[in-house]
């Protein structure tokens, strides 16, 4: 690898390890191999380099969403199938989600890191349709990204923050399931 890779991987591993505020560039250089220069000559800033490290490690997480699924796009069964999957990874030690709350709560200090990262919070509305749907992201209009994908980021904030906040009481699939069935049902009365 060359010092761009050495550096983004250090910072995921500070990242993980220490948190967002915490991490500082000399941790990174520590764990990366390289030096403080090269954070500036390829990132710019050390936020900007642990903002890209922040999205790559949701990238590489959100492999485990897909998980085996047997229900059919767009239903009940796959929403809950995938909510399983995604709590899943909240139940894990080190869970990044921690650090996505440190994330969130900081955005307003974090300018340069806050737009950078609702860049991709957009693109991972568009990868919500698809996980839900079986949409292609590529085929995804911009109307649904911003509906269907935004309720869904919406639904995965408030279930990181429970998670993070208070696990023992944190909603499970199954009941986010029902509660979404019962809101089907009220719609649809006539």
């Amino acid at each position: 690898m060359g010092h761009r890779e050495d550096l983004l991987e250090g910072a995921k591993r500070c990242l993980l390890a220490k948190g967002f505020v915490r991490t500082t560039a000399r941790d990174i250089v520590k764990e990366s191999g390289t030096n403080l220069a090269s954070i500036g000559y390829h990132y710019r800033s050390k936020d900007a380099l642990l903002a890209q490290a922040y999205v790559e490690l949701v990238e590489e997480l959100s492999v485990a969403f897909d998980g085996e699924m047997r229900g059919a796009p767009g239903s009940l069964e796959r929403f809950a199938e995938v909510w399983s999957n995604i709590i899943a990874t909240m139940r894990e030690p080190g869970s990044l989600w921690r650090l996505s709350m440190e994330v969130v709560s900081m955005g307003d200090q974090l300018p340069e890191v806050r737009d950078h990262l609702a860049r991709a919070q957009r693109e991972g509305a568009r990868g919500f349709v698809e996980l839900f749907t079986g949409m292609p992201e590529s085929e995804a209009p911009d109307e649904v990204v911003d509906t269907l994908g935004a309720f869904y980021t919406t639904l995965m904030m408030g279930v990181m923050a429970q998670w993070t906040f208070d696990p023992k009481s944190a909603p499970e699939a199954g009941q986010l399931t029902e509660g979404l069935r019962q809101v089907i049902e009220a719609a649809t009365r006539r």
